[in-house]
């Protein structure tokens, strides 16, 4: 029989990320799928937003998240009209309990109660609208201070270079390409200089 030990640091590190993953991520089934959430904790916005938004799609119940309250069904509605309203409220249904859900407690306060999943996230986005000038000044200064620290080879430093330059153009910052070219090869040691020359 082989035993192992731990050190005290190490299983308090697992203890501590066990506990982030079952606080900071709500996991659940809808149609026989996974679906993971990451709790919204008010900084993190944008990644709780595509979670939604993907898991939904993901189980084919997101259409309430795409499509305006359906019109209330009346004594000459179709079936095919009361199917699609049924498919409606249950995905509004199972959106609104999704979201919420996912999110803490103490940020739930001042949110619409009664609506739809559409409206509620409408109202969640506008809360915590992320300004694009803030993430372009954001990327331009990781950008412009990018150093070569000889992790991971050149080639990834290259690419994290062009990343952020990708970054920038999706964001309508149209730097030119020579520009990041002469900042990454700029930044790189001495001994690197065959690179800088060719």
């Amino acid at each position: 029989m082989c035993a192992y030990t731990v050190s005290s640091d190490i299983l308090f590190a697992l203890i501590v990320l066990i506990l982030y993953i079952a606080y900071f991520t709500v996991t659940f089934s809808v149609n026989n799928n996974m679906v993971n959430i990451e709790v919204l904790t008010g900084s993190n916005f944008k990644k709780w937003k595509e979670d939604i938004k993907f898991s939904m799609e993901m189980t084919d119940v997101d259409f309430s998240l795409v499509t305006n309250k359906l019109e209330n069904l009346t004594v000459t509605s179709t079936d095919d009209e009361k199917s699609v309203h049924a498919s409606w409220m249950k995905s509004n249904h199972i959106c609104l309990l999704s979201m919420r859900r996912s999110i803490l407690d103490h940020l739930k306060s001042g949110m619409p109660i009664n609506c739809t999943a559409k409206k509620l996230m409408t109202a969640i986005s506008e809360r915590y609208r992320v300004s694009s000038n803030a993430d372009i000044e954001s990327l331009l200064q990781v950008l412009f201070n990018m150093k070569y620290d000889g992790n991971g080879g050149v080639r990834d430093y290259v690419i994290r270079t062009v990343d952020y330059h990708t970054k920038l153009k999706a964001l309508k910052v149209d730097l030119p390409d020579t520009c990041v070219v002469h900042q990454a090869l700029n930044t790189l040691p001495p001994k690197f200089s065959i690179i800088k020359t060719n």
